[in-house]
């Protein structure tokens, strides 16, 4: 079990851009893999973006490819989730999660164990 907690969110005008972290304890960081999911009022939570223990690997939701980038410092066990371009549309609670399983189902928020509190990001128009 690890503990997460995210950091970043905040009020951002259409164009704009955040970028959202998420610093991990408990277990050794580069042995999972990492998901960032969001949850607008009203809807399922969503997959983001994710990426592997090696940062080999990296997974994009068709709405945040070529905007959002997902990184990750073991050094420091934190995971990033960079956001250019930001529509209204991206409002939502943002959450990162731990996968300890190496599911392959990567996009799939049954398969991740641990769960951050959650950041709030609102884009205006």
């Amino acid at each position: 079990q690890v503990k997460l907690v995210e950091s970043g969110g905040g009020l951002v005008q259409a164009g704009g851009s955040l970028r959202l972290s998420c610093a991990a304890s408990g277990r050794t960081f580069s042995n999972y893999a990492m998901g960032w999911f969001r949850q607008a009022p009203g809807k399922e939570r969503e997959f983001v973006a994710a990426i592997s223990g090696d940062s080999r690997a990296r997974y994009y939701a068709d709405s945040a490819k070529g905007r959002f980038t997902i990184s990750r410092d073991n050094a420091n066990n934190t995971v990033y989730l960079q956001m250019n371009s930001l529509k209204p549309e991206d409002t939502a609670e943002y959450y990162c999660a731990a996968d300890f399983g190496g599911s392959r189902r990567y996009f799939s928020p049954s398969e991740y164990q641990d769960w951050g509190q959650g950041t709030q990001v609102t884009v205006s128009s």
